[in-house]
């Protein structure tokens, strides 16, 4: 079985068509939170989410696997739903703001429902955002642990954008780094491919479209650093 593995999408579109086209062979995708957030294209990456394949090119939908893509809550999600993004610079608050401005009820409703945490896989992979025991936190890959683990074989986080995992002898810890906004130096869109069978994660980076998005950045009236800091991965 082969997991496609997703966080961070940030309302980037164009990064996500990018990443689901590149992303071959899957049986599932999970997405690790903050869908929306920061790039302008929201409403269409929360239906994504939520299975509606119409939104998508046709080479992204047509490696999504049916029906919806299990997710979890993010802090740009959660800032969303509940028109809460105290202690967000100017640049997430106004992602917020144009995310709860674009979005629909029913689209608000899902980011609402969305659960802190997820395990999927047949209790193999459990999904959060930030931390196993605080969604908020961020946990980079030289603070991965064995105690991080419960009973699930792989944990999944997303939240510090920077893509990485470790072995212990009791699972496998990772980020797949961020579809929409990376932050490691490395502006190309990123994802994982984890595959139960032979317990491996392989990361993949995917050129796209940047300045397509810097553009929708600034036709859509958000500070314009939201665009620019996606060429260098910052």
């Amino acid at each position: 079985m082969r997991v496609g593995v997703i966080a961070d999408v940030h309302g980037n579109l164009v990064a996500l068509e990018a990443v689901l086209a590149d992303m071959t062979a899957v049986d599932h995708v999970v997405c690790a939170g903050d869908v929306v957030g920061y790039n302008p294209w929201h409403a269409e990456c929360v239906a994504a989410m939520r299975g509606d394949h119409s939104v998508l090119s046709e080479a992204a939908a047509a490696t999504l696997p049916d029906g919806p893509v299990p997710t979890v809550m993010g802090n740009h999600d959660r800032a969303v739903a509940f028109d809460a993004a105290y202690g967000f610079n100017e640049m997430a608050t106004a992602g917020v703001r144009h995310a709860r401005e674009t979005l629909s009820a029913d689209g608000i409703e899902w980011l609402e429902a969305l659960p802190e945490q997820r395990v999927v896989c047949d209790g193999r992979l459990k999904i959060v955002h930030g931390h196993p025991e605080d969604p908020d936190r961020y946990t980079y890959p030289e603070e991965y642990s064995e105690a991080m683990l419960g009973d699930e074989d792989v944990l999944v986080m997303g939240h510090t954008h920077v893509q990485g995992h470790a072995a212990f002898d009791t699972g496998l810890v990772m980020n797949p780094g961020s579809v929409g906004q990376p932050r490691d130096g490395d502006p190309r869109a990123a994802y994982a491919v984890l595959d139960f069978d032979d317990y491996t994660i392989e990361g993949h980076r995917v050129d796209y479209d940047v300045e397509r998005v810097v553009d929708a950045v600034g036709d859509a009236d958000l500070p314009p650093r939201i665009g620019v800091r996606l060429r260098s991965g910052q």
